[in-house]
C-alpha cells in the first residue's frame, strides 16, 4: 500500500509507520494560489536546502509539502518555475499540483503562505491553524528575532527544534510587525516572463535561508 503523499516528504529512515512516514514527524505545508508557481518553488527549495544542511538521505522526520487555495489538481508546475529550481540546483521532477484541503491543514505543523490573503484563507478553514500559519516572509522576520540558543539543540531532534521554533515565532507575532503592507508578500509570477520568475525565486530563496538554518541549527554551505 502506498502513502497518499508518497514521494512528497523527506525523512531519515527512523522507525516508521505502515505508510513509511516517521512516527515523530513535522509537516511543513507551503501554500499559494494555483500550486504551480510559488508554492512548488518554495517546497522544492526547502527540500534542497534541508538536503544541503542535513545530508542525503535526510533525517529528522521533516515532511515538506505544498498545495493551492485554488490548486490546479494534478497539474505540473509551470515551466518557468522548473527553470528557477534548476538555477538553484533543486529537483523539479515528479511534482503534481494539489488543491488545499482540510486534511492538509489538520496535519500541518507549520503552514507558510505566499501572501496574507492565503494566510487568512488557511486560518478561516479552522483546525486551530492560527498559531502555526504565517506568510513565508513573516515567518522569516520572526525567526531572525529568535535567539538560536533558546531552541533545543539538534541532538534533541529536528522535530523538537521545529516545534519550539513555531511556538517562539507565534509568541513574537504581535510584537514584531511588518514595516510595510507589502513586506510579507511574495507576488504571483503566473504568466510572467522568466526574469520575473527568477526574481521571485531569489526572494523565496532569501526568505528560506534563515528559516532552514533555524530549523536545523546548521548554516548553509558556503
Amino acid at each position: 500500500m502506498t502513502a497518499p503523499d508518497a514521494g512528497r516528504g523527506i525523512g531519515n529512515g527512523e522507525e516508521t509507520t505502515t505508510f513509511g512516514l516517521p512516527r515523530d514527524s513535522f509537516r511543513i505545508l507551503h501554500v499559494s494560489t494555483g500550486n504551480v508557481c510559488r508554492s512548488p518553488i518554495t517546497e522544492r527549495l526547502t527540500r534542497h536546502a534541508l538536503a544541503d544542511r542535513l545530508g542525503d538521505p535526510l533525517w529528522g522526520g521533516l515532511i515538506v509539502e505544498s498545495a493551492g487555495t485554488w490548486g490546479h489538481e494534478g497539474a505540473p508546475m509551470e515551466a518557468n518555475a522548473e527553470t528557477v529550481l534548476a538555477d538553484f540546483g533543486a529537483d523539479p521532477s515528479g511534482f503534481v499540483g494539489r488543491e488545499l484541503l482540510d486534511d492538509h491543514v489538520i496535519r500541518a505543523d507549520l503552514v507558510l503562505t505566499a501572501t496574507r490573503d492565503h494566510r487568512a484563507q488557511v486560518v478561516s478553514m479552522g483546525h486551530s491553524a492560527g498559531l502555526r500559519t504565517f506568510t513565508l516572509k513573516e515567518f522569516t522576520r520572526l525567526v531572525r528575532a529568535i535567539d538560536p540558543a533558546t531552541l533545543p539543540p539538534l541532538e534533541d531532534g529536528v522535530v523538537a527544534r521545529a516545534r519550539a521554533l513555531v511556538r517562539a515565532a507565534a509568541a513574537l507575532r504581535g510584537w514584531l510587525l511588518a514595516p510595510t503592507a507589502e513586506a510579507d508578500e511574495v507576488f504571483d509570477p503566473y504568466g510572467a516572463p522568466l526574469p520575473f520568475f527568477r526574481s521571485i525565486g531569489d526572494e523565496i530563496h532569501e526568505a528560506l535561508d534563515p528559516v532552514v538554518t533555524a530549523l536545523t541549527g546548521v548554516p548553509a554551505r558556503t
